[in-house]
C-alpha cells in the first residue's frame, strides 16, 4: 500500500519482517517505536501490539485505505500514536482532523502535533459532529477508534456530515465496549448490520487477536443515504 512498507531486520542471526512508515520528522519517535535506517530514509516501525490499523494491516488487509495527499478525519486520535503513522503516510499533501474528547490525551496529542504539521486536532465528542463542522472541511476517509456503546452509529453520523460519496470508512468494533455479556461476534454482527443500513458497503473485515481482544476492524466504501 502506498506510504506504507515491510522492513527487513536482522536479529539474532534471522530475518524478520515488521510494518513501518517512513518518518516525517527525521529522528523523531512518538512512542517509543524503533527507527531503521534503509539506503537514506528512515522509517518509524508501526507497531501492531500499540495501533490497530496496524494489526489490520499485519492481519492481512491490504484496500485503498490512505495514500499519500489524503484527507482524513480521525475520531478518538488519543495520544496520537496511530495518528503519527497516518500523518507519515499521507505527507504534508495531506490532512488529518484528529478528534479527541480527553484534555489528558489531547496535550499529549498537541505535542505530536507540534511535530508533524499535518494534523489538526480538535478537543471535541465525536459524539457530536455539528460541534465541529466549521473546522472540518470533506475527507476522503473516515477512521474511527472510540470506545462508545454506539460506535457504528456514531461513525455512520460523522460519515453523513464529512466523508465524501465514495469515500472510504474504517472502524475498530471493540465488543466489550458495547456489551459486557454478549458473545463477539453476535455484537460484530449487529454493528455490521448498523453500517449497512447507514449507507456503507462492507469490504473487509477482520478480527485483531492476537493484538486485540475481542475487536474487529471493519473496512467499508460510502454509500451515502
Amino acid at each position: 500500500m502506498p506510504g506504507m512498507y515491510f522492513v527487513s531486520l536482522e536479529e539474532g542471526g534471522r530475518t524478520r519482517k515488521e510494518l513501518a512508515t517512513r518518518n516525517l520528522v527525521r529522528g523523531y519517535s512518538v512512542y517509543g517505536e524503533p527507527l531503521v535506517r534503509v539506503n537514506g530514509d528512515e522509517y518509524r516501525i508501526w507497531i501492531p501490539y500499540r495501533s490497530k490499523l496496524a494489526a489490520f494491516i499485519v492481519k492481512g488487509f491490504r484496500g485503498d485505505f490512505i495514500r499519500p495527499g489524503s484527507s482524513i478525519l480521525y475520531l478518538g486520535a488519543a495520544q496520537g500514536t496511530t495518528v503519527s503513522h497516518v500523518s507519515d503516510v499521507v505527507g504534508l499533501s495531506g490532512i488529518i482532523y484528529a478528534i479527541e474528547i480527553s484534555r489528558v490525551a489531547m496535550s499529549e496529542l498537541l505535542g505530536v502535533a507540534s511535530r508533524k504539521k499535518n494534523i489538526v486536532p480538535i478537543l471535541a465528542d465525536a459524539r457530536r459532529p455539528e460541534s465541529y463542522m466549521g473546522r472540518v472541511l470533506q475527507v476522503d476517509y473516515l477512521y474511527c477508534d472510540v470506545a462508545q456503546p454506539n460506535q457504528a452509529e456514531l461513525f455512520v453520523n460523522n460519515a453523513r456530515y464529512f466523508l465524501k460519496e465514495g469515500g472510504k470508512g474504517m472502524i475498530a468494533i471493540k465488543a466489550r465496549s458495547i456489551d459486557v455479556v454478549a458473545d463477539p461476534r453476535r455484537v460484530f454482527a449487529k454493528e455490521r448490520d448498523v453500517l449497512k443500513k447507514g449507507g456503507f458497503e462492507i469490504i473487509d473485515q477482520r478480527e485483531l487477536e492476537p493484538f486485540e481482544k475481542d475487536h474487529m476492524m471493519i473496512y467499508a466504501e460510502w454509500k451515502g443515504t
